[in-house]
């Protein structure tokens, strides 16, 4: 039997973010995988990293593959009845804005960083099974079982970490349409998100690299990919979009998928010495791009625990951090339902009506004022992950609040 001060389950940025941090604080650590170093390495899914995220990264030396290649974006723009409102949530913020930087370069970045200081990654090594009895925990892999001081899942929303959690205490929501997703070479970058409302359903373009760009068709709820071939997708993105003279030509569709969209919530983020981050600890739909940034929060919180812990020999702030990230899961899960509700037509509504109200919406997140700038700092992540002061950014002052919440009556756990 092999034993580590922390085992984490699962190489997504979640889980290599927290295995960095911790190795380069002294505290070792192992990183189990059941995909192979190459399906983690170009696996696309998330892009928008935010201004919160890519602080962190820079302050523990984890930035800078993103910082050299990132495309820095501060602006969004809704398209509703003919209209375009462009956001300058950048301006608006105070001068936090995303970089674009595909997830599975972050990846690769973060592997490479770990592998350089002298960590390592368990590629094709699955936690089969978790479990706590005699007070440590103990993961059962193909390859033998580890003892482990704290094991912490960041394995996903089936996360064999979560299996040996109590049953129950999911929250979730199906949502009554989906998002068939696409990912469609362009004859030039995105420079801005567009969202689009129209009578046929939302549309999303969204930039990744200076030739693919991501995006999304709204369609009904358990609609069948194979009734979207490449003809009819770019067809409706180019109705829906509006066919705009300023957008990237949208040219062959390199992959499709149905995404089903839900919202879920793990209220139980601790048991025993086990945790649960990222996409295990909550499943965000994309609106906002609160996924992967959140996944980072967690661990962002949770490796400071952790290095106090063995560091300090101070366990308090393990105690709250259910609390913490359970707060901080319905704030995204608010942020990125209120969005939706924004871009997605009720299905009995009086259509011609029903977009002028959100017209009304849209044209406020465009104006300076309270509103939009609350949107902006949101959407943007203008705060910080960890519990110090706020980053600056230019233009703004200390004032920003911070991104990890001091809240009371934290739930303890051992």
């Amino acid at each position: 039997m092999t034993g580590f001060p922390v085992v984490v389950v699962g190489a997504g940025p979640a889980g290599l973010v927290l295995a960095n941090v911790l190795h380069r604080a002294g505290v070792p650590v192992e990183v189990l995988e059941r995909r192979s170093r190459a399906e983690v390495e170009t696996q696309a899914r998330a892009g928008l990293v935010e201004h919160r995220v890519v602080e962190y990264l820079r302050e523990h030396g984890l930035a800078d593959g993103l910082l050299a290649a990132a495309g820095r974006h501060d602006w969004c723009e809704f398209r509703v009845l003919g209209e375009r409102f462009r956001v300058p949530y950048g301006e608006l913020s105070g001068g936090a804005s995303h970089r674009v930087y595909p997830q599975q370069f972050l990846v690769r970045d973060l592997i490479a960083s770990l592998e350089a200081a002298g960590g390592a990654v368990r590629f094709g090594t699955p936690a089969l099974a978790v479990e706590t009895a005699g007070g440590r925990p103990r993961v059962h892999g193909a390859d033998g079982v580890r003892e482990a001081g704290y094991v912490v899942g960041c394995d996903g929303p089936d996360s064999t970490v979560a299996r040996a959690f109590p049953a129950g205490s999911v929250v979730e929501r199906r949502y009554p349409y989906d998002w068939l997703t696409v990912l469609a070479e362009v004859d030039r970058p995105v420079d801005g998100v567009r969202y689009a409302l129209h009578e046929a359903g939302f549309a999303g373009m969204m930039p990744r690299t200076p030739r693919l760009a991501r995006c999304y068709l709204q369609v009904p709820a358990d609609a069948d990919s194979a009734a979207w071939p490449e003809t009819r997708i770019t067809e409706q993105l180019l109705v829906r979009l509006g066919g705009v003279a300023e957008d990237p030509r949208l040219g062959a569709v390199v992959e499709s998928s149905m995404l089903r969209l839900r919202g879920r919530v793990r209220e139980r983020l601790c048991a025993d010495r086990l945790f649960l981050a990222g996409d295990a600890a909550r499943v965000l739909t994309p609106s906002g791009a609160k996924g992967m940034n959140s996944a980072v929060a967690d661990v962002a919180d949770l490796a400071d625990c952790l290095v106090r812990r063995y560091r300090d020999g101070d366990p308090d702030g393990l105690a709250g951090y259910e609390h913490r990230r359970r707060e901080a899961s319905w704030a995204a899960q608010e942020f990125s339902d209120r969005l939706l509700d924004l871009l997605h037509l009720p299905p009995d509504a009086a259509t011609a009506f029903t977009l002028r109200l959100r017209r009304q919406r849209i044209a406020r997140l465009a104006a300076p004022g309270p509103e939009a700038e609350a949107f902006a700092r949101v959407y943007a992540g203008a705060g910080r992950l960890d519990g110090g002061p706020p980053a600056r950014v230019p233009g703004q002052g200390d004032a920003a609040g911070s991104a990890r919440e001091t809240v009371a009556g934290e739930q303890a756990c051992p």
